[in-house]
């Protein structure tokens, strides 16, 4: 089939569904001028939250690698996984998906621009047999879920400067996906019928090329070929219109994977509001569990809505769910911020906890309840009353005044 040039076939795709809550890592650089976060499982990205932290527009993004004549193998099913945080009191991942039969494995860095709504993933293919030295290919796969939904996404492949990139809308949101170096093909389909994975799973080799696809569950193709070294970096910007994401993102990609590597770890150590605080001889990891979970319950709260913290960046039983159900962990349940809250004034932090505390006077109603859940701008989703996500709010703010009070000095966002 000659699928240059054309639209793809089979829309509008299977009938979307989101993903594994079983998350390892979350992730997002702790300056509010990035309104990206990611969350990983299984050695993947999975949900990309964008410009908020309740609004998920992907399903995951993960690599096929195949050698074009006798396997396709898929990251998150057939490769296994390592998951390090190489840097102190920092959201930073190291993952490493190996062969199971110890021919190649994949070393992957993440992290989000430290100052940009992008995301990036430095990749470095390591060969361990030489036979496959040349032949093998490696294709980024994925699944957009813009705004919330799976369903009614559109898709095209683009230029820009010369640069090749995929690019998925939503109404009004849009995502933008590109490589360094530039993808050698691209192609955009429906899910179970055009998309990358069912082309590449055939024959192990990339036949369709398809430049658009609207209104359906889509999956985004681009085939990667590594440098020398065997080092790529794929960037995924959301933005508010194409023009703006495009720039974001080639923005990001002009400027040295090691440079943002550098600031972002700056940012998350900055954070860090009294080293008494370390608790590292009290633990027997050296404090590094303690450490992390202070960085992920900070990544946790809003940059446009400061105060909210969701409960969890993902979706329970998501496998199931689909857009008839928007609902899930990556809502605020006051019961859920309320203890998010308390545990980061453990660790000597105050300003998320003083922010959460007026964020949920904001919200509180007249005769002195709370929403059951509310998204992050606190318009309410279940409309039940709960008694501990009332309970926990009203019980919360002397103990938080009290102790910000002895613990004053936390730092402002930076």
């Amino acid at each position: 089939m000659n699928s240059q040039n054309s639209v793809a076939f089979g829309g509008p795709g299977i009938e979307p569904r989101w993903t594994s809550s079983a998350k390892e890592g979350v992730g997002t650089a702790y300056h509010t001028g990035c309104r990206l976060w990611f969350t990983l499982s299984h050695g993947i990205i999975n949900e990309i939250y964008y410009p908020s932290v309740d609004q998920p527009n992907t399903r995951d993004m993960q690599f096929l690698i195949t050698d074009g004549e006798t396997f396709c193998h898929e990251e998150k099913r057939d490769l296994d996984h390592l998951i390090e945080c190489p840097e102190r009191d920092c959201l930073l991942y190291r993952l490493v998906n190996s062969d199971r039969q110890g021919r190649y494995r994949l070393i992957k860095h993440i992290l989000t621009d430290p100052h940009l709504s992008v995301l990036l993933v430095h990749t470095r293919l390591e060969m361990l047999d030489e036979s496959l030295r040349g032949k093998l290919r490696i294709y980024a796969l994925l699944a957009p879920h813009i705004a919330r939904y799976g369903a009614a996404n559109s898709g095209r492949c683009c230029e820009v400067g010369g640069r090749k990139l995929i690019h998925a809308q939503r109404e009004r949101t849009h995502l933008v996906m590109a490589c360094a170096p530039d993808f050698s093909r691209r192609s955009v389909g429906y899910v179970g019928a055009s998309d990358g994975w069912q082309d590449l799973m055939g024959n192990f080799k990339m036949d369709w090329e398809f430049r658009a696809a609207e209104q359906g569950n889509l999956a985004l193709t681009g085939e990667i070929q590594p440098s020398d070294s065997g080092e790529f970096t794929i960037g995924i910007a959301c933005g508010g219109s194409c023009q703006s994401t495009v720039a974001k993102l080639l923005q990001s990609l002009a400027e040295a994977f090691e440079l943002h590597r550098e600031r972002y770890v700056q940012q998350w150590q900055r954070a860090v509001v009294n080293p008494k605080f370390d608790f590292a001889k009290d633990t027997c990891d050296d404090g590094g569990m303690y450490r992390l979970s202070r960085c992920i319950l900070l990544a946790h709260e809003d940059k446009i809505f400061q105060g909210a913290l969701v409960a969890s960046m993902s979706i329970p039983w998501g496998e199931t769910k689909g857009d008839n159900d928007l609902g899930g962990y990556h809502l605020v349940w006051t019961r859920d911020l309320v203890q998010s809250a308390t545990a980061l004034l453990a660790t000597g932090q105050t300003g998320t906890p003083i922010r959460a505390l007026i964020w949920l006077a904001a919200l509180q109603r007249a005769d002195g309840s709370f929403p059951q859940n509310s998204w992050i701008d606190g318009s309410a989703y279940w409309s039940g009353l709960q008694l501990d996500e009332v309970a926990a709010p009203i019980c919360w703010p002397g103990a938080c005044t009290s102790t910000a009070r002895r613990w004053a000095g936390s730092i402002p966002r930076c």
